[in-house]
């Protein structure tokens, strides 16, 4: 379970201002643009658990770009969340060596069952698609708050969602 922060413009605009500071240190005159905009994406949401709509016009503005190619590349990268988290987030691998282990009737039985479909978050849980986790041979592997689990099937998916459920 990850504590993050409530939303704050004066730190977001912190945050922003040392991740552009940061890429304009390593890429030189790239950095001041759009080169930083993953780095920033990635800080913002590290701090509030996701990026919050109120960051869009101020990561727009620092970069000199669109607010729609910031929220573009928000929507583009799976990774990047719009709206905070559930206490508890799930990260389902639903590439190929965890599908031929059946990370897709994992992924169908949270959805049937618990009504968690990727992107959603019911009961302080929240269910993310991921592709590959590196345990391709233990799968279907899974990311639960960070720490990594293997031979998540059916009744694991089953006994985890009670347990998260019941943490407080």
């Amino acid at each position: 379970m990850s504590s993050y922060m409530p939303w704050n413009t004066e730190h977001a605009e912190s945050l922003i201002a040392a991740e552009q500071r940061q890429a304009q240190a390593f890429y030189g005159d790239d950095g001041h643009g759009a080169t930083a905009m993953l780095p920033i994406l990635h800080a913002l949401q590290g701090a509030f658990g996701y990026v919050p709509p109120d960051a869009v016009p101020l990561i727009a503005d620092r970069l000199n770009i669109s607010k729609a190619e910031v929220r573009g590349v928000i929507s583009f990268y799976h990774d990047f969340r719009d709206a905070p988290p559930g206490r508890h987030v799930i990260k389902l691998c639903r590439a190929e060596a965890c599908q031929a282990n059946g990370s897709e009737r994992t992924a169908a039985h949270l959805a049937d069952a618990h009504g968690l479909h990727p992107g959603a978050t019911v009961n302080s849980v929240t269910l993310q698609n991921v592709y590959c986790l590196g345990n391709c041979a233990l799968g279907p592997a899974a990311l639960v708050d960070d720490v990594l689990m293997a031979g998540v099937d059916v009744s694991a998916a089953d006994a985890l969602i009670t347990r998260l459920q019941e943490q407080p």
